[in-house]
């Protein structure tokens, strides 16, 4: 049983600059583990949307949920860390054209769920010319990136999370030659939302893909063999533009009418440069 939420968008103060929200929910009868009878089950995963850097590493030290029983807890109670969390350094520009990497596959007790933290370490950093620039998270070290949720989970239930970090709005210079990470987080779902798939040849380059409508931009550069996924775009009609890196000489591509279905995939098979079939 699949269940869909409300979406939300949200600018919170402190460092996060857009964040939309959707999260889904299915039964133990889609999983392959059953979840023990009072909690829920949360998977969260993360990935990337483009930024022009040789590499941005993330030091991911935890994932916590806020959970009780009732709305209206105070900023500091009721604080969980998901159990087993993949913690590491993470290169996000490794995590394009539809790869993923899971944080946390874990069971947490039924209830209201308020917020969700990604705590970062001190171990954060953008290559640029093959130089490592220290980026600078304290408040992400100290409370961690705080998502709003305003959900009830219920027991029984698998919801699954999608951290999509907008890298090329996420690392800002100073000017000073120093750089700071505030991230732009897309926090969202699969329920009631389908994707966008295809492949660019040639693969000699990166290439951007992106898919905008009136409401919504979901963006991802091509992987190595020149395939793309647009993750978790609304129902819709979208303006698709393939845009190569400049070095390439190709031009712009722009697909108009692209329909996108709920819990559907729309596949673009292949786009060819070079004008050929």
């Amino acid at each position: 049983m699949k269940r869909s939420f409300r979406k939300w968008s949200l600018k919170p103060a402190i460092f996060l600059a857009v964040l939309a929200l959707g999260f889904t929910s299915c039964s133990d009868d889609d999983t392959d583990d059953a979840i023990t009878e009072e909690n829920a089950r949360v998977t969260v995963r993360m990935t990337d949307a483009p930024g022009d850097y040789d590499a941005v590493l993330v030091d991911v030290l935890d994932v916590m949920v806020q959970v009780e029983a009732e709305q209206g807890v105070t900023d500091e109670e009721g604080w969980l860390s998901l159990d087993d969390v993949e913690a590491g350094q993470y290169d996000l520009l490794q995590l394009t054209g539809g790869m993923t990497q899971l944080l946390a596959d874990s069971e947490i007790p039924a209830g209201f769920v308020s917020q969700m933290r990604l705590v970062l370490g001190p171990d954060n950093f953008v290559e640029i010319d093959g130089d490592l620039i220290p980026l600078a998270t304290p408040s992400a070290e100290q409370s961690g990136l705080k998502l709003n949720l305003n959900q009830e989970l219920e027991a029984g239930e698998h919801y699954e999370f999608l951290l999509d970090f907008d890298v090329e709005e996420s690392v800002v210079n100073t000017g000073n030659g120093g750089y700071i990470l505030k991230p732009v987080i897309r926090l969202s779902a699969y329920a009631n939302t389908g994707e966008i798939v295809g492949d660019v040849h040639p693969t000699e380059f990166s290439t951007l893909v992106k898919a905008t409508n009136g409401s919504h931009t979901i963006s991802a550069y091509t992987s190595d063999s020149g395939e793309f996924v647009l993750h978790a775009l609304p129902a819709g009609i979208y303006k698709v533009t393939i845009t190569p890196e400049e070095a390439s000489g190709y031009p712009m591509i722009t697909i108009n009418d692209v329909v996108v279905e709920a819990n559907g995939t729309t596949d673009l098979e292949t786009v060819f440069l070079d004008g050929t079939e």
